[in-house]
Parts: structure tokens; sequence; C-alpha cells
């Protein structure tokens, strides 16, 4: 059976008014399982109105409040943690133990929020001239959209929701039409929290949504998670339009790999972030530079790791990595492999040919490992989004950085060295936002903020944590003096200054 996948609008579900529709599959079995309604302009003035009705109450509502909301919303995201995942994998293809990893990977930004009367307190500066006290706190901005990716169609939108919502903002949820079953749980879970309605809505389009949103003139501020030439636009377009703008894209990860390096920790970790989700993070390491002696040995070790690996549909236990999310995303890495061999690179692990019993028609590719790539070859300049490992040789760690400064991208990289001096040269000298050491995939904690440099996020704001809370709110500074009857005024023509 094919599903109804519809809008989510003033707290309940809501087919809309536009009567365009896009067809939803699973990719392990290539098979439509959904209609997916599509938003028109009636329906984006709309859900915007909502929101921003719902933002002039809900910004007034006590934190405590607030939080009781949020504490109700932790704890049902907890239980409902199965079914969620079954939906990631349903639509989009990971497995489901890594489908549930991106839920708990969610919710810890939801423990964050709920730690908003801390976290969000302001200051006071007591007497900063005579009888004049100074304090600040943040209010929030009011309406906010979120536009995310289609690679992790729980954890980004709980990136951005639940510290709005705490703040006090009201959110509209636009999703990847490719798996968007998961955000109307959510939107439920919130309703069973208590959220009110309007708050958090979820609305389905492609770009005449997205560009209504961001050029609408009751849209107060907008976070995009995707591709690099649409955060650009993203920023540029809402920038244009006054918005306040986090735009994060893509993504060229690379992780060193010294001859000091535990090479089995390093091919273990390596594999498991080239190849987790079928290379479809932004987060994923896609090239490994090889330093030295350690490249042999590096090559013949993650190589066997890749053919090892258990692909297969997510929903089956057995499965180490699905299938990657469209045909056309199949065809790519295909490409990009091609052209990588035709260039003289060698394909020691080769994944094109991956039949998955049972599932012909799925969406499949197997683990590829490239030795040999050069930086002019398609499989280093492009985001593959794809299993794909591609290997480039260098000498030294000065040329490991310079092979990684000169990349366009700057959102996540990684050493593998037993060396402190080695590890803290590369994280002071290296060009990126998000550093590990002997960690593939450094994703911060909830209590930090997640972003890149350079083409990887465009806007001074990384997501969640301490950065996500300033973005979502607006400082307010009051300078107050509360006179007593007979104190003289002391005004004077001159420039205030706190002297006296």
């Amino acid at each position: 059976m094919v599903a109804e996948i519809v809008h989510w609008i003033d707290g309940a579900r809501d087919e809309g008014s536009g009567s365009a529709r896009q067809e939803v599959f699973n990719p392990a079995t290539g098979e439509v399982t959904g209609s997916l309604h599509l938003a028109d302009g009636d329906d984006l003035q709309r859900v915007v109105g909502v929101a921003r009705r719902a933002a002039d109450s809900w910004g007034e509502v006590s934190l405590s409040k607030r939080m009781g909301v949020l504490f109700a919303f932790r704890e049902l995201v907890k239980r409902h943690t199965d079914e969620l995942a079954a939906l990631v994998t349903a639509e989009h293809g990971k497995v489901l133990s890594d489908a549930a990893g991106e839920v708990a990977r969610g919710l810890e930004v939801v423990e964050f929020a709920c730690s908003m009367p801390q976290s969000g307190k302001g200051e006071y500066s007591d007497q900063v001239s005579t009888g004049i006290d100074v304090l600040s706190f943040r209010q929030p901005l009011g309406v906010v959209a979120g536009i995310t990716p289609f690679n992790f169609p729980v954890m980004v939108p709980l990136w951005m929701a639940p510290v709005a919502i705490a703040t006090g903002n009201a959110f509209i949820l636009k999703p990847s039409e490719r798996d968007p079953s998961a955000s109307l749980l959510i939107a439920e879970l919130w309703r069973q929290a208590g959220l009110p309605d309007g708050v958090f809505q979820v609305l389905h389009g492609g770009k005449e949504t997205v560009d209504g949103l961001l050029t609408h003139e009751l849209v107060d501020g907008v976070s995009f998670v995707g591709s690099t030439p649409i955060a650009k636009y993203v920023h540029a377009t809402a920038t244009e339009h006054g918005k306040r703008v986090q735009a994060l894209g893509g993504a060229k990860n690379h992780a060193v790999i010294m001859p000091d390096a535990d090479l089995d920790l390093a091919a273990d970790h390596l594999s498991a972030a080239a190849f987790g989700s079928a290379g479809e993070r932004c987060m994923a390491i896609s090239v490994a530079v090889a330093v030295g002696e350690a490249a042999d040995a590096l090559v013949e070790k993650v190589s066997a790791r890749a053919r090892d690996i258990r692909v297969g549909d997510g929903t089956q236990a057995s499965s180490e990595m699905g299938p990657v999310i469209t045909a056309a995303a199949r065809q790519r890495v295909h490409r990009i492999i091609g052209e990588a061999e035709q260039a003289g690179a060698a394909v020691v692990v080769d994944g094109r040919d991956l039949v998955v019993a049972g599932r012909q028609d799925g969406f499949f590719i197997g683990p590829s490992v490239i030795d040999g790539v050069r930086e002019s070859m398609s499989a280093y300049e492009e985001e593959i989004f794809g299993p794909v490992l591609a290997v480039v040789r260098v000498q030294s760690l000065q040329e490991a950085i310079q092979v990684i400064n000169a990349n366009p991208y700057g959102n996540g990289t990684a050493i593998f060295t037993g060396s402190g001096s080695a590890a803290r040269t590369f994280q002071r000298q290296v060009s990126v936002g998000m550093v590990g050491i002997n960690v593939p995939i450094p994703v911060p904690a909830a209590q930090h903020s997640f972003g890149g440099w350079k083409d990887s996020l465009f806007g001074e704001h990384h997501i969640y944590g301490p950065d996500g809370l300033r973005f979502y709110t607006r400082g307010k500074v009051i300078t107050q003096r509360w006179p007593h009857e007979n104190d003289e005024s002391h005004a004077s023509m001159n420039f205030p200054s706190s002297g006296d």
C-alpha cells in the first residue's frame, strides 16, 4: 500500500490545498511506499500565519512551563526510538541500529534544551555608576524555519527545533521530500508532550516552498543543512530579505593516518566512518591521507574490512550497511569510481557489481576503496555521499595539512597518531571546524556546537549548543536607575559615563 504523507499544520495532520504529489521510495526494494503532499502558496501563507500567532503567545510562556514540555518530549522520543528508527530505515535505507543511533544523538540536544533555565539566563552588573545597574537577557526571534536533509531525518530536526522551542520561538520544519514520515511522528510527540498548537509545524515541498520561507516577511530566521551550492543560495536569499541565517553546506572530510598510529584501530574506525550509513553523512570520512610508510599497510587493512562488510536491507539484523537513497545516487557513485579508474587510480575494492539477493531492485552499492587518488580527480573534488574511501598518499604531516587546508570544505577532519606533538600541531594548524584525535567522526557533544569552516558553513552561528541558543535569540541590555524621592538628577549635556 502507498501511504498518504501529509503536512502537520496547527496541531494536526493536514492534506493542504496543494495538488502536487511526489513519490517516496523504499531504497532497499526500489518500491514506491508513499505519496507526499507538496505545499502550494496558500499552504505556506497559512502555516506562517499560524506560526506567527503561536510565537507571540509561546514566547510569553514561563520557562518552567516550557521546560515541562521539553522534558515530556524527551521521554516520548526515547520511548518511541524504535518506531522512529523504523520510519527512517523504511525511507532512507540505513540499518536499524544506525537509525536508532541518530535518534540518540538528537536526544542529546533535547537534553541540552532542557537546561535552558541555566544556559539561557542573563547577566547583571550592580552599581556600574552611582545608583545605576545594567542587566542583559535574550528574547526569541519569533518564527524560525528549519530546512533539513535526507540523511538524518530525525537527528537534524532535533538539532534545531528543541533549542528554538525552548527559547520561545515557533518552528516550521521543511524536511526532505525523500524521507518525510519521521517528521510527522516527531510532530505528534510534540503534541503529546503538551506543546501548544502551531509552535511546531511540518510543511512539505520543493524549491517553491523553500523560497517562500526564505523570503516571507513574517519568518525571522532560517536554519539549513544540505549541499554547499544550496547553502550559499539559502544564505544569500534569506539574508537579503533581512533574516538571520545559519546554512551548513557540504564536506570532504579527511583523516590523516600517521606511521606511528595503531593501524588496526585506524582501519576499524576508517571503515566505519567511510561506509557507515552508506557514506551518506556530512561527517563521513571520504579521504584517507596516508603518511609515508603507513600507506601500504593501511590500504591492505581497510580494504580487508571493506570486503567483510555485510550489505543488505536495513531491516535485517545481519546487515551492517544499507542502500544509498536513490537510483540516481547509485549511478553517481558508479560514475565517480569509473572516472577515478580511468584517470589512473587503483580500485582496490570495487562495490559497483554488488547484488543483494532478494533485493535486486534496491539501490545498493558495496563499499569501495580507491588508492592513489589525486586532487584533480572527481573522486577527490566531489562530495561523493556514497560508500567510497579515497586514499591520498603524502610524505609528511605538513604535506597532509597542506592538502586539507587547500580543500574548499572545512567541516570535519581527524588524525590517527600516537604522538601528542603531532596531534597538537594538527589541531592548531588545520583549517577545519571540527577535529578528531583518534576519533574519526568528531561530532561535538550537545553542550558544544556543530559547524565547519570555509564552504561548509555560511553565517556566523554553528548549530545547537551555545551557538544554537544565540542563533534563536536576540540580546537586550537594560541600563536602569531608580532614584530616591529627593535625589538630584545630575543631568548633563556631556555624553554620560560611568565615572560617577
